[in-house]
């Protein structure tokens, strides 16, 4: 959100007396998928550090469902007072191009506060699936055309573009099952209820150490330092580069220095030696940012997305 000049002298003159008692009570942190998932996963990774630094909790308040949009209701229904904030993915940037029946214009009800991290999704596939490795998934595929399933935190989701770029680059055809988070996801695939699964290392943690499901590509344009062995899907379709991020968002309209104070706060956990160390475990790779930064981020994912949408009918609708 851009400030006009005089807004912007005001926000200054107030920074030093609203300092002195922001926050003045608890913040709510609104995830829009379920407990396990990357974005709950990540938001209860920082909050302690973050609350120590604001000197108030931070309640993490999971509100689920229509791939993050009941969750973007609640934040644009809050008060813009710099006590309510989301924690939500590159969903964010895809969800307004496919779906025409959003209850809030994304564009104009919520301020980008600041990234928190970037991370690459993994397609992982049930511990039973008849195929080793990448090569063979796409054999399968094209041998069983639109019957080999894949579930990812919900339709529209950036899993979902990344599941049909895969479709587009190899040309095979995949069923969508979308869920209320990766959590869930990670637990069908583990299941075998689902053939694979494309959401985050973090989501697909049970899953993984239980031996139920494994690893067979990774979304980003490279290995990745936590999972050597795991091929890039690049391997195979060349120029496939695809990654997903956190961040957060606070209704428009809250005041600037309440949002600084809370990016202060923020940079205090990520540069916390134990916390980094906790998310680089999880597969996310930890960003100091502010909001021109995260905005200019959205607004780029948004045209790569266009360009997908634009050649994949398994999105619409």
């Amino acid at each position: 959100m851009r400030l006009t000049r005089r807004a912007s002298i005001l926000a200054t003159l107030a920074t030093p007396a609203l300092a002195q008692t922001y926050p003045e009570r608890a913040i709510r942190l609104i995830i829009p998928y379920s407990a396990g998932g990357v974005a709950d996963t990540i938001a209860r990774t920082i909050q302690p550090k973050m609350a120590e630094h604001l000197g108030q909790s931070l309640v993490v308040e999971n509100r689920t469902g229509a791939s993050g949009a009941i969750a973007a209701a609640a934040l644009a229904q809050s008060a813009p007072d710099g006590h309510t904030f989301m924690l939500e993915g590159a969903t964010f940037a895809t969800l307004p191009l496919v779906s025409r029946s959003l209850p809030v214009d994304y564009e104009t009800a919520f301020t980008p506060v600041a990234q928190v991290t970037s991370q690459p999704y993994y397609l992982a596939v049930h511990q039973n699936f008849p195929a080793e490795d990448f090569q063979g998934f796409l054999a399968a595929a094209r041998a069983r055309p639109g019957q080999i399933t894949y579930g990812t935190p919900g339709h529209a989701h950036i899993g979902h573009f990344m599941g049909e770029l895969i479709q587009l680059r190899a040309g095979v055809r995949l069923e969508h099952i979308p869920y209320r988070g990766g959590a869930d996801a990670s637990r069908e695939v583990g299941t075998g209820r689902i053939d694979a699964a494309i959401i985050s290392h973090s989501s697909l943690i049970p899953a993984l150490q239980a031996n139920r499901a494994r690893l067979i590509a990774v979304t980003s344009a490279e290995r990745r330092p936590l999972t050597p062995q795991t091929p890039a899907i690049s391997e195979i379709l060349p120029g496939y580069d695809l990654v997903s991020w956190t961040g957060f968002f606070a209704p428009s309209g809250s005041p600037p220095a309440a949002l600084a104070r809370f990016t202060q706060a923020l940079h205090h956990a990520i540069q916390d030696p134990a916390t980094r160390e906790r998310l680089i475990a999880g597969g996310n790779d930890p960003i100091l940012s502010d909001g021109p930064a995260y905005a200019a981020l959205i607004n780029r994912d948004r045209a790569v997305a266009r360009d997908i949408l634009a050649n994949a009918p398994g999105l619409r609708g």
